[in-house]
């Protein structure tokens, strides 16, 4: 892994999560440059960005995109790259494809995909002797028709997706006339399973965990994204992350979404090959650094208080917490919860995120979409024929 002196390329910039990785990285020494598509996402305010350059979008232009991500490693000097959102699938194509000169710090294209793939996910869970819902894939009207005498023990959703976008809980038989799965655009129908929700961020090398946090979401952007989260602690969790990373010999980001039932079983229900919110719950630079990039011990969270952007809980919790009548749980979030874009000596991202919401809005009104929608319109991965 690069030294101290070396340059790391960190892509998807937009992201909080790459703000906070490119935080931890500087603080540890090492020379950060931020890419991505978006004009002024927020990690170019901080001063942990030596310097960003803008691209071309992955999912509209690949080719393009993978020829200035080749220059821009070129002539950078990078050394590491590491991305944070779904251009992983994009950088793992250009890899395969071209002689990079950097490390890309994830799996190869096929790892990545097996795993996005909300299907093939569970049945690898289940190959390597985990308990998994019962989780069927459906790709014609025949299939869906075998399921909607069940459909509200069920969940729909397609294989390729993010943030619960179309997600389908517990329907009614005549929802279901909304969607047509085929074997380009294929779903899966998933046993709903009541419990705890759990989300899992980690980093492995080579199979080997060197980071874990988990958590739970108590707010969210809609029905998708966590906008307040709390950590929280699980041994059944644990193995079973650690499971999974072992058996694909996995190396890079990795997240999950479990759920805890009644009796402590922790059942896998989806993965995301990439960076997630529980990242926030490191901020100590040398040991995270040391364990990611070195041949330091596992790293453990070292943060306690939730983690919260507080402008997103202004423009979703609120919304919901009125809704529900819960504006005291809300107060009380929003006394508890630490701005996750703080961070000592580094004031600007916390002003910047209203430049980067204005260029986001200014997408979602063009395209007519949602706000949600539209952080990542240019960089879904949507399978092979996506």
């Amino acid at each position: 892994m690069p030294g101290a002196d070396k340059t790391v390329l960190i892509t998807g910039a937009r992201a909080p999560v790459a703000l906070h990785l490119a935080r931890l990285l500087a603080g540890a020494g090492r020379r950060v440059i931020l890419a991505d598509t978006p004009m002024r996402p927020i990690a170019t305010a901080s001063k942990a960005c030596a310097r960003y350059h803008r691209l071309p979008p992955p999912r509209f232009e690949p080719e393009v995109y993978a020829e200035a991500v080749e220059a821009l490693v070129r002539a950078e000097r990078v050394e590491l790259v590491i991305p944070t959102c779904e251009e992983v699938f994009y950088l793992a194509l250009a890899w395969r494809e071209r002689p990079m000169r950097a490390q890309l710090f994830a799996p190869d294209i096929e790892q990545l995909a097996n795993v996005h793939n909300k299907h093939a996910f569970v049945r690898l869970a289940e190959s390597l002797g985990l308990a998994v819902p019962e989780t069927t894939l459906l790709q014609s009207t025949a299939d869906l028709q075998a399921v909607r005498g069940r459909s509200r023990e069920l969940v729909f959703k397609p294989v390729w997706s993010r943030f619960a976008s179309h997600v389908l809980l517990r329907p009614t038989p005549d929802f279901l006339d909304a969607i047509a799965p085929s074997p380009a655009t294929p779903w899966v129908a998933q046993r709903f399973v009541d419990g705890d929700e759990i989300s899992a961020y980690a980093v492995a090398r080579a199979g080997k965990l060197k980071a874990l946090a988990l958590y739970r979401s108590l707010y969210r952007a809609g029905k998708g994204a966590g906008i307040f989260f709390e950590r929280v602690e699980d041994r059944a969790a644990r193995e079973l992350v650690e499971r999974i990373v072992a058996g694909m010999s996995w190396t890079g980001q990795i997240s999950f979404d479990l759920m805890r039932e009644a009796d402590g079983t922790v059942l896998p229900l989806e993965c995301n090959p990439r960076a997630v919110s529980g990242l926030h719950f490191f901020r100590d630079p040398g040991r995270f650094v040391d364990a990611v990039l070195g041949d330091g011990p596992e790293v453990s969270p070292d943060v306690v208080a939730p983690q919260t952007v507080r402008l997103a809980m202004w423009i979703y919790g609120l919304p919901a917490a009125l809704r529900s009548s819960g504006i005291g749980r809300f107060r009380k979030a929003m006394r508890e919860g630490e701005e996750l874009l703080d961070w000592p000596g580094d004031p600007a991202p916390v002003k910047a995120q209203w430049t980067a919401l204005a260029e986001m809005a200014g997408v979602a009104w063009h395209q007519r979409i949602s706000l949600q929608a539209a952080s990542t319109r240019d960089i879904e991965w949507n399978g092979p024929n996506g």
